[in-house]
């Protein structure tokens, strides 16, 4: 199952009420084009509703003329004072569950004055609303005769703060920045691209060839101190490096003599010899010196395998770009080759965010190849004992 990275949902419920009155008048800033926006919920005394409003409508509107050039006088005054107005109540309320009682309840308690007509009404809450609970809604404010009326739950008060114009409201008030997080993405983004970049240009000459992986914490390189000790927990290695994946640098960790069945399923390999491990006088920390006859007792029992069958098993390793410190691809004077400064884990896996391992087949006619998940998954017993696990010091 593929799992992705989210936001969780929004704690409304955990703000203070009078912050949660707040946030929803803030968030109505925009709403409407706004002569006053009052708190009025801060008072203690609400009269029913927590935020009033007065939303500026010219009676140029109503007779389809724009107010300004050409307008009449009186129609000019009357928008500067605003005289006609469309007046706006704000209800917030900071519970778990309303039902559509409850809701039209809520309505029934709002109380106006002698001269107010209202216009429009916004009743938010810090829960989900019904279909009954919505219905209910728009039945009540058409019978109290307003205009426009919007009911905003969890997800409506979501979707406004996820807006960009909305952004700094939604850090304030969870910590949460859409934009911040799109910045931290593309600068990310352009990192990962430049290390890329920068790895084809200074590594696109060596491939095949060893190159030196090493620990920004190896500070005492190239001594090791106690060898023994270094080869538990290495901060560089050398492999040989197999190029640039969509995610990172390829490196082959592992390469043995190996059988894959006709069945393109079943196989085995003589990991008793890794090709791929340098001799001492190459890399002086972790290289071994090959036992030559018993390697040519491997070589000889592969080659009897018919070519159909006949395969190699290898090891890749991947360094993440994300992990990638720097590329310095000049060398020095015991690695020739370009050093790769990456994070490393301790272990002998060191800088590998993780490995494949293919099957592969010689044949250039029909080749076949399996990708195994484990080290004994399709696994078999072909080759003789002593050439099937590695022995000290090969891997």
């Amino acid at each position: 199952m593929t799992t992705t990275r989210t936001i969780g949902p929004l704690h409304f419920e955990d703000l203070d009420p009078k912050r949660f009155e707040d946030l929803v008048r803030q968030l109505a800033y925009q709403f409407k084009p706004w002569r006053r926006l009052e708190a009025t919920g801060r008072s203690g005394s609400d009269d029913g509703f927590d935020a009033r409003g007065y939303e500026i409508f010219s009676l140029g509107e109503q007779q389809n003329s724009p107010i300004g050039e050409g307008a009449s006088l009186e129609e000019q005054v009357s928008l500067e004072e605003g005289l006609n107005d469309r007046l706006w109540l704000i209800q917030c309320k900071r519970e778990r569950a309303i039902g559509p009682k409850a809701l039209v309840k809520y309505l029934d308690d709002t109380v106006l004055g002698p001269f107010e007509r209202l216009h429009g009404l916004v009743f938010t809450a810090a829960c989900d609303f019904s279909k009954a609970a919505r219905d209910a809604f728009a039945d009540k404010c058409r019978d109290m005769g307003l205009g426009e009326w919007h009911l905003w739950g969890k997800a409506e008060l979501e979707d406004r703060l996820f807006r960009p114009e909305n952004d700094h409201l939604l850090f304030a008030y969870f910590g949460v920045s859409l934009t911040i997080r799109r910045r931290s993405q593309r600068t990310e983004l352009r990192a990962r691209l430049a290390m890329k970049r920068k790895a084809y240009r200074a590594l696109n000459d060596v491939l095949e060839t060893p190159i030196l992986l090493r620990s920004p914490e190896a500070l005492a390189y190239p001594d090791t101190g106690d060898l023994a000790s270094f080869k538990k927990n290495p901060l560089w290695m050398m492999w040989p490096y197999r190029g640039i994946s969509h995610a990172g640098l390829k490196f082959c960790v592992q390469r043995n003599f190996a059988f894959l069945s006709d069945d393109g399923r079943s196989w085995d390999a003589a990991m008793a010899v890794n090709e791929v491990r340098s001799r001492t006088h190459e890399d002086p920390w972790m290289g071994v010196e090959q036992d030559g006859k018993h390697r040519q007792a491997i070589y000889e029992f592969w080659c009897n395998i018919p070519e159909a069958n006949r395969a190699w098993l290898e090891l890749i390793g991947l360094v993440s770009f994300d992990d990638i410190l720097d590329i310095d691809e000049l060398g020095d004077e015991y690695v020739q080759t370009p050093h790769v400064y990456a994070l490393f884990e301790a272990g002998t896996d060191g800088p590998f965010a993780g490995y494949t391992a293919e099957i592969a087949t010689v044949s250039q006619w029909s080749p076949r190849s399996f990708y195994a998940t484990t080290r004994t998954d399709g696994r078999i017993k072909y080759f003789p004992a002593e050439f099937r696990e590695p022995n000290d010091g090969q891997q």
